[in-house]
């Protein structure tokens, strides 16, 4: 399993402010932290939990994979068409969606 380079997540998540132009006062106040602990994130000298990962990848409209293996997914109007193809219902894309974040979940804490 690859480490977690918080410099590179909060290098990353800075340029995406930066490239939404919003201070970090103003995505701070969105994601509902202190300016303080934004620039704490973006200089990978703070761990956030993840509910203020979530926020923040909402906020500046990113991936999570974006900010923490500097990768982006296809968009979601693809993935929508693909997944539309295939005859699914949102009812499966919401299961398959909580299955794919419990098999996450399970990697990540190792089991």
């Amino acid at each position: 399993m690859q480490d977690l380079d918080y410099g590179k997540i909060g290098m990353r998540i800075r340029q995406a402010r930066k490239a939404k132009k919003l201070t970090q006062s103003e995505l701070a106040g969105q994601c509902g932290i202190s300016m303080s602990f934004l620039g704490h994130i973006e200089r990978g000298t703070r761990i956030m939990s993840l509910e203020t990962f979530v926020n923040l990848c909402e906020a500046l409209d990113a991936d999570a994979g974006e900010f923490l293996w500097g990768q982006t997914r296809p968009s979601d109007s693809r993935l929508g068409y693909a997944w539309k193809q295939q005859g699914k219902s949102e009812q499966d894309s919401y299961s398959m969606y909580i299955r794919i974040m419990q098999s996450v979940a399970e990697i990540m804490n190792g089991t």
